[in-house]
């Protein structure tokens, strides 16, 4: 037996033949994907005067295919911030590890909490990484919402997109939430001031009547979801959370719907 590490894995040389590797070869050009398959519908957030809330429903579809309902979209990184992902699966999944990677090596380089990374830090982190990505023309295919504290202690929310655009404001939503849970949050919360007003009880209640609001209207989404409330006194994080009060029942009364004879 050849126990050159060379050898590993293939046929001895001189008993079956050199190894014939053209099969990896090409001279095709290097291509990069163009499109999502796997894919979560929309991050939503608001701000109040003690933190953020942020929430996002467990489904990953394969275009229209509710495909995988256990997908949970909101990430946790240490006590002071949460990252949502909407967009691709698959690049989400690449983006938790290298939240996996920074978060150790933050581990191992400082023990102080004071010198932990805040939110604002994780979303210039993470923002840098998309418009890198974009310049080399294979974006991550992904929207995020960073929600969390800011080094003062204030509340922090701000969002990033595959061309590393950044924006922030009281209420972030993305994807159709954009179109149909913003409307409703800015009622609430239209500009930074009235953050100032508004109770952890009223931010909850706020983001979960939009996860409603958006289980009725996107095709894309379904009744459970995570939510996720960040304040000084850390992050409480419940990934299996489910629409309270909403049936399809309501339909039934609507003339045209189902097998209604009269």
């Amino acid at each position: 037996m050849n126990h050159l590490p060379q050898a590993w894995g293939r046929p001895r040389d001189d008993v079956y033949g050199a190894y014939d590797n053209s099969h990896f070869q090409t001279n095709g050009p290097t291509t990069h994907t163009q499109s999502p398959i796997v894919t979560g519908t929309s991050v939503v957030a608001a701000k109040f005067k003690d933190g953020v809330v942020i929430a996002a429903d467990n489904l990953a579809s394969y275009g229209s295919l509710a495909r995988f309902t256990d997908v949970k979209r909101l990430r946790k990184f240490n006590s002071l911030s949460v990252v949502g992902f909407g967009g691709d699966v698959s690049d989400m999944q690449y983006l938790d590890r290298l939240l996996n990677s920074l978060d150790i090596r933050e581990n191992y380089s400082s023990t102080d909490p004071e010198n932990a990374l805040n939110a604002k830090n994780l979303h210039t982190y993470l923002a840098k990484v998309m418009y890198k990505r974009r310049s080399d023309f294979n974006p991550l295919w992904n929207h995020l919402l960073i929600a969390g504290l800011d080094g003062e202690g204030k509340p922090f929310l701000a969002s990033a997109d595959l061309l590393g655009t950044t924006f922030s404001s009281p209420t972030l939503a993305t994807g159709f939430g954009a179109h149909l849970a913003q409307p409703i949050m800015r009622r609430v919360i239209p500009d930074e001031a009235a953050v100032a007003g508004v109770s952890k009880e009223d931010a909850i209640k706020l983001v979960k009547e939009s996860m409603k609001v958006l289980f009725y209207r996107d095709a894309r989404s379904m009744d459970q979801y995570s939510i996720a409330v960040i304040t000084k006194e850390g992050v409480e994080l419940k990934e299996n959370e489910k629409l309270e009060n909403q049936s399809w029942e309501f339909a039934e009364r609507i003339r045209g719907y189902g097998t209604q004879v009269n």
